[in-house]
């Protein structure tokens, strides 16, 4: 039973705070105006995709603190959470796409450190991060194609 609450409580943690992050970030006229690529998806593609990835990445934390504990692995998860979160602020409430594709940049470095720090003690992880580290590659072309452009 503690187990499911463990899964819950990072599951719970990692939408939400997404939701909050999205809410608190909107994109608004700015974005609107600015020049995009035109495999720019339509603006509601993004939740459902991010609410789908926010449930694997919890998972992967639920993964990672019930197999080793705190250390290393939950860290470098806390680590990429932590940028994952910081990405919205910086371009949509700074506006800078700049410094978001910084961010990202180290976002998607710090998805690929915890593929690698789980991929000889938990495959699962490995493939549940999967489909995260290829979105957030696409979206940062997405955001280099945007700085490009602007």
């Amino acid at each position: 039973m503690k187990t499911i609450w463990i899964y819950a409580f990072f599951i719970l943690m990692t939408v939400a705070g997404g939701l909050v992050i999205g809410i608190s970030n909107p994109p608004g006229e700015w974005y609107q105006a600015l020049q995009k690529p035109f495999f720019n998806p339509p603006a509601y593609v993004f939740a459902p995709v991010w609410t789908i990835l926010y449930v694997l990445i919890g998972i992967v934390g639920a993964r990672a603190y019930l197999q080793r504990g705190p250390g290393d692995t939950l860290n470098l998860w806390f680590v990429q959470l932590g940028f994952n979160f910081l990405w919205s602020p910086a371009f949509f409430r700074l506006q800078s796409p700049a410094i978001a594709l910084g961010v990202i940049v180290l976002l998607l470095i710090s998805i690929l450190a915890l593929m690698m720090a789980s991929r000889t003690r938990d495959r699962l992880s490995v493939w549940l991060l999967t489909p995260y580290a290829l979105w957030v590659a696409f979206a940062t072309l997405l955001n280099a194609t945007i700085v490009f452009l602007n």
